[in-house]
């Protein structure tokens, strides 16, 4: 009986075993955008988030899948009663991937290196109110303000404030090295970027041993991709038309989310002749948002009327100012001088919302006697002749930052909006906390860059997710362009 219940014993151990070696803790996730480089601190591209972010990257603080801000590597802070100290104190025994200690003199780096006179942060005015950045000791460090800035624990968690270290600086956009629960491992150009478990991390270990990052930015490929399960999950899947198909089918699960992502024909305000406001606002009443929405996006996605995501409490509909009215647009571009209308160009980077989107608008501009020229680029392309280099007439894309109408006070900003008015608005709400006051102030903001036709809002992106039945931990929806891999894992 003895060697028999042994035997058993073994048997079972052995099956528990083979149980376990079964178990599958590795995710191959697809994206339509690559990034062009990976550095999210140097960047204005949501691409590099979207494999980084909280994955190989951490900030002082950072956001969850609803979209709270909790806790990053600062474990807490205090704010002074004038609201111009904060004292943060960081995480004990954090290391960087490459081994060296993670203290606040890194901190004091990374927020320096944001503010420096040659900072490429993308973001760099959302920290122009940080004046000084003390280190009490390795675990405390002191940030001093300019002036109150109500904003700075929620800016503290975009992509554009994590925590890098000087050993690694030089190489980071090939090679980026984190505090993450995940290690950078490869990037193969045009393909993948293949990350790793973090055994040394500093908090729960990530169910996952390993996760590849796939590129896929066409459409066919990407249905073609997730029916053969070459792909765990697809993120962001660029084919909602298959949608019903993939709903269908036991093998798959089908999250449909919401995103911070303003959809938005951005207009180069200063370029003749959209720096007449006759004409944007003619441009924004030759736009059918039903229709693109339709056409291209088959139904996903929210109209918008400014740049502001339906879901934040403070949102005004202000679609009706900027309705489909071609003869009002047309009326309009007569009186700015336009009767016979005019060319322009219209730059589309990869994703379908703007590739058909854009012919979708081109169609509906030629009705009112604009004539867009199509030119399809790739993303750093776009980065480097539209966002950088300003050279464009209309663009399509889409702003995935978090509450990110603060970029219509920097005039220097890729469509070169100029409004004082405007630009003192957000600098009063920068340093107001009273909720309240801070929500009538986003609404009279809100109403000045609808007044300007500042740009023609068409949607709230919606976030489709493709996913193999068994994955689980998924963000539903994206309060920040990220794929959060730390909670991701197979069910049992």
């Amino acid at each position: 009986m003895f060697h028999l219940s042994r035997l058993l014993l073994g048997v079972s151990t052995a099956a528990l075993m083979a149980s376990a070696a079964m178990a599958k803790d590795d995710l191959t996730i697809a994206i339509q955008l690559e990034p062009p480089h990976m550095d999210p601190t140097s960047a204005a591209a949501g691409a590099i988030d979207s494999v980084l972010y909280s994955n190989v990257f951490e900030g002082l603080t950072r956001f969850m899948g609803d979209g709270s801000v909790v806790p990053g590597l600062a474990e807490s802070w205090e704010i002074s009663e004038d609201g111009l100290t904060y004292t943060f104190k960081l995480r004990s025994g954090v290391t960087f991937h490459d081994g060296t200690a993670m203290d606040a003199e890194d901190v004091k780096f990374s927020l320096d290196r944001i503010g420096a006179e040659d900072s490429a942060n993308a973001q760099k005015a959302l920290y122009a109110a940080i004046s000084e950045v003390n280190v009490v000791d390795p675990t405390t460090v002191e940030v001093k303000l300019s002036e109150p800035n109500g904003n700075l624990i929620f800016n503290l968690a975009w992509g554009d404030a994590v925590i890098v270290a000087p050993e690694s600086i030089e190489n980071i956009k090939q090679t980026p090295v984190g505090t993450g629960a995940f290690k950078f491992d490869s990037w193969t150009q045009g393909d993948k970027v293949e990350l790793s478990r973090n055994d040394a991390y500093w908090g729960d270990a990530p169910a996952l041993a390993s996760a590849t990052f796939k590129f896929i930015s066409d459409p066919t490929a990407a249905f073609a991709s997730v029916m053969a399960e070459d792909v765990d999950v697809f993120s962001g899947f660029p084919a909602p038309e298959n949608l019903p198909q993939f709903e269908a089918d036991p093998r798959f699960q089908v999250l449909v989310g919401s995103t911070e992502g303003e959809t938005i024909l951005s207009t180069n305000n200063k370029m003749p002749p959209f720096d007449n406001v006759k004409v944007r606002e003619a441009l924004a009443h030759a736009i059918d948002r039903q229709a693109i929405i339709d056409g291209a996006m088959f139904g996903l996605g929210t109209p918008i009327g400014t740049h502001f995501a339906p879901h934040n409490p403070a949102y005004v509909d202000l679609t009706a100012q900027s309705n489909y009215d071609p003869a009002k647009s047309k009326a309009l571009l007569a009186e700015a001088g336009f009767a016979e209308g005019f060319e322009t160009t219209l730059h589309l980077p990869p994703p379908s919302y703007a590739r058909r989107g854009g012919e979708i608008i081109a169609a509906q501009l030629a009705e009112v006697g604009i004539t867009a020229k199509i030119t399809n680029v790739e993303w750093a392309q776009w980065l480097e002749t539209v966002f950088k280099g300003k050279d464009f007439g209309l663009t399509i894309v889409s702003h995935t930052e978090p509450m990110d109408i603060g970029i219509y006070a920097n005039p220097e900003y890729y469509f070169q909006y100029d409004n004082k008015a405007f630009q003192d608005l957000i600098a009063k709400f920068n340093t107001t906390a009273d909720p309240e006051a801070r929500n009538e102030m986003m609404a009279e903001a809100q109403q000045i860059i609808a007044d300007d036709y500042v740009n023609g809002y068409l949607f709230q992106l919606a976030l489709p997710t493709v996913a193999q039945a068994g994955v689980q931990g998924l963000w539903e929806n994206a309060p920040t362009q990220a794929n959060d891999l730390t909670g991701v894992s197979w069910a049992e």
